[in-house]
């Protein structure tokens, strides 16, 4: 004798209680984080590219500013930034993207008939592995 199965019938009431978190809504907000991340990611990767071309849009600025400098001192080199501005070849004070002063080496390392400006980089170490050139 096989027992007989039933249907059982619930009523809206009477039906059991879902976990909030199941596997599909985990599946779901992992998702979602892991997008947030990386387009957070990409963010920040931007904003580093972006400061790093302001930063070399400043040097090639100032290095025409010193080449004219040059040009009218008979090759004689600026002591500093600071005295472009002085001078009147430059308007204000030459900072990179993270607000610091360029910096003016002349003679330069490569070329000791030139000069050569830099940045900091956004660590703000002199001479470190991230500086602008």
């Amino acid at each position: 004798m096989a027992k007989k199965r039933e249907s059982q019938v619930f009523f809206p009431w009477e039906r059991r209680r879902v976990a909030w978190l199941s596997r599909r809504r985990a599946r779901v907000i992992a998702g979602a984080v892991a997008v947030v991340v990386v387009l957070l990611w990409i963010r920040s990767r931007e904003e580093h590219a972006a400061s790093v071309r302001a930063t070399r849009a400043t040097i090639t600025s100032a290095m025409r500013a010193v080449s004219a400098y040059r040009a009218d001192h008979q090759g004689a080199c600026p002591k500093d930034i600071p005295a472009l501005v002085a001078a009147g070849y430059a308007r204000d004070t030459l900072v990179d993207a993270w607000g610091r002063p360029l910096r003016l080496a002349c003679p330069g390392r490569r070329d000791p008939q030139g000069f050569e400006i830099s940045s900091d980089g956004p660590d703000g170490i002199p001479g470190g592995l991230d500086r602008v050139e």
